[in-house]
């Protein structure tokens, strides 16, 4: 049976013996100013393995007992642990209960400090929940007024998955809309993301042409009717992937 302290000593070592100094500000430098991420400054490939195989070893616990040894990895403000903790969250999707909101949204307004832990967090975890009880899209239109910036950011993430397979159209025009003004360049960043996603969804049904193009013109739509108030940041992400016409018609003064 594994002890919960000792578990998180030794993921911690491990981190720390497969971390490379040079690294740290390398990493540093893709945060602005306001974002608290701590790195141990692993590259990718060695965090997703020391992440898969600490996730083999808690396959034997039960979910309220992963989410507790989540916590206390997304209470250390590193990248390398939060990214972990998003892992074994993430593994759960099956086990997943609509009372688990809860628990996504304590981490997301008191951990996340930054955009990356907030994308990983909110694409993968979140965004699975929220297909599995669409009903709580209602709790992501809550958090698209909340006073934290991440959890701002978050309603739109969590839906850029879902908006790829061509769900939730409305509602993410919806959450675009109340975010439309947003002063913050992050949470501008994160719906123009999701909107960038809806516009090139892929239909449940592969090839069906007619509800790719029908996704890409009302989000075209949406963008026009919107350009001369929203801000450059978002539009620009939003129409990144659009056909060049549309780009240029959007971008016109």
């Amino acid at each position: 049976m594994i002890k919960k302290e000792i578990f998180l000593k030794q993921i911690r070592e491990t981190l720390r013996a497969n971390a490379d100094t040079k690294r740290v500000t390398l990493m540093e430098r893709f945060f602005k100013e306001g974002e608290n991420a701590k790195v141990y400054g692993l590259n990718a490939a060695n965090a997703k393995k020391i992440a898969k195989e600490a996730l083999q070893q808690v396959m034997e616990l039960s979910k309220q007992e992963i989410f507790e040894i989540c916590e206390e990895l997304w209470k250390s403000s590193y990248l390398e642990e939060a990214g972990i903790a998003c892992a074994f969250a993430e593994s759960l999707q099956k086990n997943y209960e609509p009372s688990d909101i809860v628990v996504f949204e304590n981490w997301l307004n008191k951990y996340v400090n930054n955009w990356a832990a907030c994308d990983v967090f909110c694409g993968h975890t979140v965004g699975s929940f929220v297909m599995l009880y669409p009903n709580h899209i209602a709790t992501l239109k809550q958090w698209a007024k909340s006073p934290n910036r991440w959890v701002r950011r978050g309603a739109a993430v969590s839906l850029i998955i879902p908006a790829r397979k061509g769900l939730f159209l409305n509602d993410i025009l919806e959450i675009a809309g109340i975010l439309l003004l947003d002063n913050d360049d992050l949470v501008q960043k994160g719906y123009g993301w999701m909107l960038k996603a809806a516009s090139m969804s892929e239909s449940f049904v592969k090839g069906d042409a007619e509800t790719k193009k029908l996704h890409l013109e009302t989000v075209f739509n949406f963008v026009m009717k919107n350009k001369a108030i929203m801000p450059r940041t978002a539009l620009r992400y939003a129409i990144e992937r659009m056909p060049a016409n549309l780009k240029a018609e959007a971008m016109k003064k």
